[in-house]
């Protein structure tokens, strides 16, 4: 597990308004119904987020920091993984995630990703320009993959993702996918991370720099796995600091 159940994502450095948000079901490529939380900013920048929850799912923390994109300007959408197997009802807190991560499929996982993007892209959730994905833990993990997806992406986020090794839920490695990755990367680590050491994080950088991938790779170095937490005051300058980077490499590149 990534978040404890009373962790929030930190607020955004500059806040504006949501226009709305809410609870929203997606439907899929293939007709399955998905469930995700939108929101759509009251002074849009034309930039859309899909939100890639940790290992549990939706839960409120990422249902929280959707608001938190839209008050920054950007529309976001975040989805379940696990739709397809526990349907699109609320869970609580008790809810058995362990069972349902190894029944999810990379590629019905993609699918549902394609969704979100989708959705943002059409009127009903925003009408975006630029789409760019985030993810945490195992999202992390699953953000930087959508970088060699087929949904053209024009960046991807992640935060403590897995950049090597097997997956719960059979994902690649995104080390291995490199090579295919089409847009450019932000990469945000907490150096005091027990899982994701230094060496993970060089052998990603190194994979990125011979496929000739734009990216930037940040580290926190005091801060552990999950910093991004409003509630872990001691790490709040690097939560600020991430947010920095992550309005940044989502706003308008010149062209």
């Amino acid at each position: 597990m990534c978040y404890d159940d009373d962790a929030r994502p930190p607020l955004p450095p500059i806040r504006g308004a949501a226009l709305d948000a809410g609870e929203v079901i997606l439907t899929a490529s293939d007709g399955t119904h998905v469930a995700a939380y939108a929101a759509q900013a009251a002074q849009p920048s034309g930039a859309g987020m899909v939100v890639l929850p940790d290992v549990r799912g939706l839960h409120p923390f990422y249902e929280e920091l959707a608001l938190r994109f839209a008050e920054a300007g950007i529309d976001a959408c975040a989805i379940d993984y696990f739709s397809r197997t526990a349907g699109t009802g609320r869970r609580d807190a008790g809810f058995d995630y362990q069972t349902h991560v190894p029944l999810t499929q990379p590629a019905t996982l993609g699918a549902d990703v394609a969704a979100a993007a989708a959705y943002l892209r059409s009127p009903a959730g925003g009408a975006v320009t630029r789409v760019y994905s985030i993810g945490f833990c195992m999202g992390g993990r699953l953000s930087f993959l959508q970088a060699a997806s087929s949904i053209g992406f024009d960046g991807v986020i992640g935060f403590y993702g897995w950049p090597v090794g097997r997956s719960g839920a059979g994902l690649a490695a995104p080390v291995d996918e490199a090579s295919r990755f089409a847009c450019p990367v932000l990469a945000l680590w907490g150096g005091a991370d027990n899982g994701i050491g230094p060496d993970a994080v060089r052998a990603f950088d190194a994979a990125l720099d011979a496929a000739g991938v734009a990216h930037r790779s940040i580290t926190y170095p005091d801060a552990p796995h999950s910093f991004f937490d409003r509630q872990a005051v001691e790490h709040a300058a690097a939560s600020e600091d991430a947010w920095r980077e992550i309005l940044e490499f989502t706003g308008p590149r010149p062209v």
